[in-house]
């Protein structure tokens, strides 16, 4: 197992079971207290985001008595809760907005070379997925899980132009539509 450390979390390069290496990031750790008779009693809980840099990603939360133990559960879940994402070079096809509760993101499609133009949880997220090319914008609340969850929303509501022309029985050519990596 390789590891890098990053600003705002702690990255790993993990391997699963079948041998493909999956990037782990850490995207937020809250620890939460509960009084009982002998004092208080911590716990931490851990936001994770998982992906194999080639359009694949999950997310999950580890709940735990430590951080460790927290992130472990949470890289577990989050491996089972992986979607295969739809991309266009290194952006996404088109432009979406993604929610959760009272957070809202809007995912735009960038020209090569942009780089990823967002903040701390949506990064995360899309650096996992391995996209390179995007604009984003948090619209609602900024609180991690809800941008999280809100950025995974717009990005499982992406359809390639393929999709589109199957459902609508065309061909693919006949779609008036130019991917953002060729402007």
């Amino acid at each position: 197992m390789r590891q890098d450390r990053g600003p705002g979390g702690s990255r790993r390069i993990i391997t699963d079971a079948h041998g493909q290496e999956l990037k782990e990031k850490v995207v937020h750790i809250n620890r939460v207290a509960k009084v009982v008779k002998g004092g208080r009693r911590f716990s931490f809980n851990a936001l994770v985001a998982v992906g194999d840099g080639k359009g694949k990603v999950g997310i999950a939360t580890g709940k735990a008595n430590e951080v460790s133990e927290a992130v472990r559960k949470a890289v577990d879940a989050a491996k089972r809760s992986m979607v295969q994402l739809p991309r266009v070079g290194n952006t996404i096809p088109h432009e979406v907005l993604g929610a959760h509760g009272a957070g809202r993101v809007l995912l735009k499609p960038a020209a090569s070379g942009t780089g990823v133009i967002a903040g701390g949880p949506v990064r995360a997220v899309l650096e996992c997925a391995g996209i390179t090319d995007i604009l984003t914008k948090s619209l609602g609340s900024n609180n991690p899980h809800n941008m999280v969850r809100a950025t995974m929303d717009g990005l499982t509501r992406l359809v390639t132009a393929r999709d589109v022309a199957r459902e609508r029985g065309i061909e693919v050519d006949q779609i008036a539509y130019r991917a953002p990596q060729e402007a």
